[in-house]
Formats: structure tokens, sequence, C-alpha cells
């Protein structure tokens, strides 16, 4: 008879099979590589002074604008003038026919001769006591009324020539040779513009206006005279116009529904370079901060709160996320206010990979030389 195996020994060699594929597995576990550290994108900030500036955009706005339209009735017979060119204020522009006007003219000066004889006659006839002091009365009377016809009839002879209300700049013109135009149409006959000097006009919040006028009242802001400021210009294509202007808080008109204010500067145009409806950038020199610190905007996260954070690198390569104050945009960069000091590391590059504690393999983010280019220059200058 045959004997069995004992059942535990059976039994117990799968389990011995288990354990040992267990203990190859935690050894190749311990002998595999731990993953590298999580490749980020920095920007050292450096503190370094800087010129404040307030950016203010706004559109150009003339001078003063007048429009030309006629005084008297009639038949336009000639323009004198070339669109889009420069006039004289009392230049001729439009010629109205005026021989009616004219011929008016002469029956009023007829009868201003008649009055003149018929009161002298009067007048002599009075002192013989030939006619009444009445109708001496109604002569000298008469002669009046004549003498005022013919101021009358004058001034329409000259408002047939047609002149130039203001200097300054002249559209196109909206009537031709040959059309009938009145003293009381709405359609003028053209515009003209004075350019220079000329407006730009800025909206702002009541906030950004009521900082500005503090800061020129603290000496911060450069004046130019009571209740002003200078003011830079840049254009819509980046250039920067050469003259500065003056930015006149008294000129404000705040909007009840939104809050707003509408600010007026002023600029010199003597070659015309500006033009009405140009939308611009003025600037405002708010003085130079000796130890500005930027970061780009990338760089800025913002929690739930609103409130702005910085993934901060520190000596040991580890992270740590950082509350920060940013006042304001230079550019493409912010402004800090606290939060962080000249030599620090923050991430601009990665910051979705990254999380408090963590160790990181930090290099020079690709942008580096574009912020750190726009700090330069814009610390360039002072008060």
């Amino acid at each position: 008879m045959k004997r069995r195996a004992p059942l535990p020994f059976i039994h117990s060699l799968p389990l011995a099979l288990i354990l040992s594929l267990a203990a190859c597995k935690e050894a190749e576990q311990a002998a595999a590589p731990a993953p590298p550290p999580t490749e980020v994108g920095v920007y050292t900030v450096q503190a370094r002074p800087l010129m404040l500036t307030t950016d203010l955009p706004g559109r150009t706005t003339a001078f003063r604008v007048a429009e030309v339209r006629p005084q008297v009735n009639g038949i336009l017979q000639e323009r004198l003038f070339t669109e889009g060119t420069e006039v004289k204020k009392g230049q001729q522009l439009y010629q109205i026919d005026p021989r009616t006007y004219e011929a008016e003219l002469a029956r009023s000066e007829a009868a201003l001769a008649n009055a003149e004889n018929l009161a002298r006659r009067y007048e002599r006839l009075l002192k013989t006591s030939a006619v009444s002091r009445q109708q001496y009365d109604d002569a000298i009377s008469a002669l009046k009324q004549a003498q005022a016809d013919v101021r009358v009839r004058r001034i329409d002879v000259q408002y047939t020539k047609v002149l130039a209300p203001i200097t300054g700049r002249i559209g196109r013109s909206i009537v031709t040779e040959g059309a009938l135009v009145t003293s009381g149409q709405t359609q003028a006959m053209a515009t003209v513009h004075q350019l220079d000097p000329i407006y730009v006009d800025v909206t702002q919040p009541i906030t950004l206006i009521l900082r500005l006028r503090s800061a020129m009242e603290s000496g911060r802001l450069q004046s130019a005279g009571p209740d002003q400021a200078e003011v830079g210009l840049t254009l819509e294509d980046g250039s920067a116009y050469p003259l500065t202007g003056t930015l006149k808080f008294s000129e404000v008109n705040v909007d009840q529904g939104t809050g707003s204010v509408t600010v007026r500067a002023i600029f010199p145009n003597p070659e015309r370079k500006l033009l009405p409806g140009m939308f611009v950038h003025a600037q405002l020199k708010e003085g130079v901060k000796q130890d500005a610190i930027l970061v780009p905007q990338q760089a800025i996260i913002r929690d739930t709160r609103g409130v702005a954070t910085v993934w901060v690198v520190k000596e040991d390569n580890s992270v740590e996320l950082r509350e920060v104050e940013t006042p304001r945009t230079v550019g493409n960069a912010w402004l800090v206010g606290k939060g962080l000091v000249s030599g620090e590391r923050v991430v601009v590059e990665g910051t979705q990979r990254v999380r408090g504690g963590v160790t990181v393999r930090p290099v020079e983010a690709g942008n580096i030389n574009l912020v750190a280019d726009f700090a330069a220059g814009a610390s360039q200058g002072g008060r």
C-alpha cells in the first residue's frame, strides 16, 4: 500500500512561492532609481530704479470745431478753397450769387438819398414854420430807417462771401457750384477743425484721478502749473510723440452712472501729426522708485479670493507658495510691492507641475530677457 505525503507540506508550497515572488519584487523596487526633480523655468527678481508712469488711453479731439453755414439764400457760384488744406480766419471759402442783393442795396441807397434830401429841405422849412414839427420829425425818422435799411443790404451783400469762421484745417465740401443754399439749412457747407493745439480726452475711474491729484499735490507728480501735470504721448503705432503736453485736472466731467471721469490734456500740434479721433496713450511720470521689483505676468497666480501668489524656489530648490502685493502692471510685468526680495527666484514656466514642498530643477526661463530689457528701459530717466 502506497504512502501519501502529509497534507500540510503540500499546502505550504504555493505560500512559499508567493513569498519568494514578493521578496523579489521588493528588491527590484528598492533597486529602481527615484524620479528626477521636475524642471521649471524661473526668473530671478532684481531690485532696480524704475520710472513709474501712469498710462491713460484716450482719443484726440480738435481744439475748436466750426461749421461753415450760409447766412443768405442764393445759388452757389464758386468754391474758393482746396479740401483738406489749412484756411485762415476771414478767408473767403464760397461765393454766393450777389446780384439780387446788390440790386436791393442800390435801391436802398437811392431811398436813403431821397430821405436825406427830404430831411434837409424840411429842416430849412421848419425855420420859417413852413412845415410842422411833426412833419420834420417824420422826415428824420424816415432818414434813419433808410440808413438802417442800407446797412442791412450791405451786410447781405457781404454775406454772399462765405468766410472761414476760425483758422484750421477744412474738410470736404458738402455743396458744389450751382447748388441752392439757404440761411436756415441744417446741413453745413463744410467744417473747419483747429488742430494746433489739440485735446486728448481720457476716461478713467475717479479713484485713479484722485490718486494722481494727490501725487501732484505731494510733489511726486511733476507739476506744469496750477492744477496741471506734465504728460507725454504715445501714438497708436507705438511711436512717441516728440512734444509734451499738460493734463488739466480742473477740466473734469464725472459720469454719474459709471463713476468715471473724463480728463482733458492739451498738446501743441504745429506739424499736424495728431488728427481728431486718433487713439493714443498719455503717460504721466510719477517719479523714480529706487528698489522696484518686477515679475513676469505669467508668474502671478490668483487664488479663489483673488489674492496674488507666486511659486518661490528656495535655496535648496524646494518651492513654496507665497502671497505678494501687486499694485500695478508695468508693461508686460507686475510691480511687486511686498512679498519678494531681490535675488529670489520665481517660477514662470511649469507652475501647474509644482506643489508646495517638492524639489524642482530650476532653469532660467526663455522670457527673462524680455522682462529684463523692459525693466532696464523703463528705469531710465527721472524727475
